[in-house]
């Protein structure tokens, strides 16, 4: 039996039968992904998450995904700069949900290894095996010169992370080892409890540049990443499945992220989206952070960039599910014929916007063969 059938055998909820998976993307920061001044209701605390993640598991979604950030990015909305610690937020929305799996999401340069499993461990417990890591290498310098002093070089920062994950999965899997790597130094590395999922906690990580494909396709089940089009998704799909294969004998999925705005007409729908991103939009905080990505992720081309500048500002360049609930379907059919295994959604105001979303879009879906609906959709993690 493969990993991948050892998940799904376990239940677990991303490996569950939908063929296009649902999770969203940030509840734990202001703003969440839009980059606006428009009002919202949407506010990053607990019981704000606890209402939301409720309303996801009713529905069926499979995932939460919350962003790492210790620092604003500045603009008029201090876009990010409050936010809710990713290992703490998991282990309480573990206390409070029952069904979606969580995901804690770390800056490897911001915590030791040894540190970071033993928490992944503790709210593997508290979640009765509901929750995954996704690493991050850490691209934004004014964050990593908080914690070093300046942020590592694109190539020293993979090879900083695969030797913390070489490190985690020795800690979730063996008894008792030495370690000895460029950046770490173990003498009888141990970990008691170890996780109690099979085979061991999802693992996803965002990063398509060379390093980052190569670092996902050797350790992680899914690669996050921007959809640049559809014919990139699918082309992105297609190679990091068989460099995976051909390098590491391992499998990998695709996950990318889109913002959703779906109203009763078209014209709703798009004169909502001008509103919130043309007209009330951020734009100092999305031009210093679609400049800054560019330059410092290494993961996507500088005409993508370009051409999703807007895509920043309304929804952390995800891509654009904007329409009618039948435009909506359409584009996510569309998406996940690409290949890709899911998407991470955001709205602009999830306890406002979502509700419509689950009522109009998710029926189609079903319709259309894609999830089912929530009696059989949700799946509890033994």
């Amino acid at each position: 039996m493969n990993r991948f059938e050892r998940f799904k055998e376990a239940g677990n909820p991303m490996f569950n039968d939908n063929k296009f998976k649902l999770g969203i993307f940030g509840p734990n920061v202001n703003n969440s992904c839009a980059m606006t001044l428009a009002d919202t209701t949407f506010t990053p605390n607990f019981e704000t998450n606890v209402r939301i993640a409720k309303m996801m598991e009713n529905a069926g979604y499979e995932c939460i995904v919350p962003v790492a950030r210790w620092r604003g990015f500045g603009g008029a909305s201090n876009f990010n700069g409050t936010c809710m610690e990713t290992f703490t937020w998991a282990a309480a929305m573990a206390a409070v949900t029952e069904k979606i799996y969580l995901f804690t999401t770390s800056h490897v340069p911001t915590v030791h290894p040894i540190a970071a499993a033993k928490m992944i461990s503790t709210i593997d417990d508290i979640s009765k095996g509901r929750i995954g890591l996704n690493t991050v290498v850490g691209w934004f310098p004014p964050e990593m010169k908080m914690f070093n002093g300046t942020k590592m070089d694109h190539a020293t920062g993979y090879r900083y992370v695969n030797e913390w994950m070489e490190i985690v999965l020795k800690l979730w899997s063996e008894q008792y080892f030495d370690y000895e790597g460029e950046f770490f130094t173990i003498k009888d590395g141990w970990q008691s409890p170890k996780p109690s999922q099979s085979p061991r906690p999802v693992l996803i990580s965002a990063g398509t540049s060379p390093a980052g494909r190569d670092y996902a396709a050797r350790f992680t089940d899914f690669n996050f990443g921007f959809t640049e089009s559809i014919d990139y998704a699918k082309e992105w799909t297609k190679s990091i499945k068989k460099y995976a294969w051909e390098e590491y004998k391992r499998q990998i999925n695709t996950f990318t992220t889109s913002f959703v705005v779906c109203r009763p007409t078209e014209k709703e729908a798009w004169d909502f989206y001008d509103y919130y991103v043309r007209e009330q939009g951020d734009w100092e905080a999305g031009n210093i952070i679609a400049d800054m990505f560019g330059i410092e992720s290494g993961s996507n081309s500088k005409e993508f960039l370009v051409q999703a500048r807007e895509n920043f500002m309304a929804g952390w360049a995800g891509w654009p599910l904007v329409g009618t609930p039948e435009q909506v379907t359409e584009k996510i059919i569309e998406l996940s014929d690409t290949g890709l295994s899911g998407s991470l959604i955001s709205f602009l105001d999830y306890e406002e916007e979502m509700p419509y979303f689950n009522e109009t879009v998710l029926p189609m879906l079903e319709q259309a063969g894609y999830r089912k609906l929530v009696e059989e959709a949700l799946v509890t993690s033994k």
